[in-house]
């Protein structure tokens, strides 16, 4: 298994040692939400799911950085490409088990021209050192059932697929109706 080292350039910058791809993986800022929208809009069209993407750029913004921001996001850019070509959105969860506050990773994305090339590994060992550093107690997230390549992606980095849990979600109408009840 290969890992990313450090490099001369920036702390926030490694080269792969496999693919000798560059790359730097940094917080989002408030000059990212257009390219972190446009990720978003691939990672729907990846996952058959556009018609689901109601957020706007505006939503992306204050969801990050509005007074009540909710996220974070980590960007991947390599020096050939003139805007970021992968992200990581993330928050905080709670275990009541564990008692400590975890990571949740919403969704992670690398474009496919950039896939197999360290940046969803590195991106995903930043977001542990991250876990680790704010002393989260476990470091999660959901993978669609059909995305087998996936799910074999995450298992080499040691993640366990949870195979007696399924996600439960209230949404739109039935969201109303629950509150109403």
């Amino acid at each position: 298994m290969h890992t990313a080292a450090r490099s001369a350039l920036p702390a926030s910058s490694w080269t792969d040692r496999v693919t000798d791809l560059a790359f730097a993986i940094a917080a989002a800022t408030r000059d990212d939400v257009p390219a972190l929208f446009q990720l978003i809009v691939g990672l729907a069209e990846y996952e058959r799911l556009v018609d689901l993407v109601v957020c706007t750029q505006g939503d992306l913004e204050a969801a990050l950085f509005g007074a009540s921001a909710a996220c974070e996001a980590l960007m991947v850019r390599v020096p050939e490409a003139p805007e970021p070509v992968g992200f990581a959105l993330f928050f905080h969860n709670f275990s009541t088990f564990l008692g400590r506050r975890g990571l949740y990773l919403e969704d992670i994305f690398v474009l496919p021209e950039y896939r197999a090339r360290g940046l969803g590994r590195a991106l995903l060992v930043r977001l542990a050192q991250i876990a680790v550093e704010r002393k989260c107690g476990r470091l999660e997230w959901a993978v669609l059932d059909w995305n087998v390549d996936a799910q074999g992606f995450y298992r080499s980095l040691g993640a366990t697929i949870l195979p007696d849990w399924r996600i439960a979600r209230v949404t739109g109408e039935a969201l109303t109706r629950l509150a109403a009840l």
